[in-house]
């Protein structure tokens, strides 16, 4: 099996805009700085988090180079690549340009529920295509389906270069029965802030994280001293940012987060349609809460 070096505080990377909607790529090399300088261990681009259905593939392209180019080898870059098309994900694979990256991010087929069989050969076919090493990402609450414990197990077992999941699925049962019966040198990944602590409890080796852009030192001290055991320390931290983590997701990912580096000074506060800025109450809300903790 191929090693996972995808451990520990990974920023699930938002796009910042300019006022004229295209991307802002000084505020990205702004953000990318401060989260390397302050703990993120490694870094994931061009999914949920980035608006990355709204965005051309000439602008995917350039934020893929942008990106490398800014890391510069200091940690290790996870890129998304999935979809719900087989065919076109494999065609993605073969003929696009991963030169730099790390390995790939890939969601659960969405919109036309696979059954779990589906799910299997998706990812097997997919596994077969690349030799990079690929992450699964479960997010039944985007995608309309969850993929099961057993099934994740099974990818893990017959697809080497499967290395890890990204869990979001809001299940600790699920996530506890994966970590229990998975093979060595697969890990899972929490994929919500919220759950985070509870899923490095039971097993988890690190996080995907949306309030880690904001406050990448502070949630990368969370992670590494739990997973060193120092759960009441961690614990602490945790609960210091429980009401961000609601807040940050009422109206919407990344809304919640953009505001808040809005607020910190480090992007505008804009987004593409369908997406919009959260309600001014909710902004003002995180507004609060910052000032409070002196953040």
């Amino acid at each position: 099996m191929v090693r996972n070096i995808f451990k520990g505080l990974g920023i699930a990377l938002v796009t910042p805009f300019l006022e004229n909607g295209k991307v802002d790529f000084p505020a990205i090399k702004k953000l990318l700085e401060y989260q390397v300088s302050n703990g993120a261990d490694f870094i994931c681009i061009l999914a949920t988090t980035g608006e990355t259905p709204t965005l051309s593939q000439e602008e995917k392209h350039e934020i893929k180079n942008f990106v490398v180019d800014a890391i510069n080898g200091q940690l290790p870059i996870l890129m998304g690549c999935g979809g719900n098309n087989t065919a076109a994900v494999v065609e993605e694979l073969k003929n696009s340009d991963f030169q730099g990256i790390d390995g790939i991010l890939s969601v659960c087929p969405y919109y036309n529920k696979p059954s779990q069989e589906g799910l299997y050969q998706h990812f097997k076919t997919i596994a077969s295509a690349t030799q990079l090493p690929i992450v699964l990402y479960n997010v039944r609450g985007r995608t309309g389906v969850n993929m099961q414990a057993e099934t994740t197990v099974r990818l893990a077992n017959d697809c080497t270069n499967i290395v890890a999941i990204k869990e979001a699925s809001g299940d600790l049962e699920q996530v506890d029965e994966i970590i229990k019966n998975k093979p060595d040198g697969f890990d899972v990944l929490s994929g919500d802030d919220a759950l985070t602590f509870p899923m490095v409890a039971c097993g988890a080796v690190g996080a995907i994280s949306v309030i880690g852009n904001a406050l990448p030192k502070e949630i990368s001290r969370m992670l590494h001293l739990e997973m060193d055991g120092k759960f009441e320390t961690a614990r602490k931290i945790h609960h210091r940012f429980t009401d961000l983590f609601s807040l940050l997701f009422v109206d919407g990912n990344p809304a919640g987060v953009k505001a808040m580096l809005h607020h910190m000074g480090f992007i505008n506060n804009v987004l593409r349609l369908p997406l919009v800025p959260t309600r001014l109450t909710t902004s003002q809300k995180i507004s609060d809460i910052l000032k409070d903790l002196k953040i």
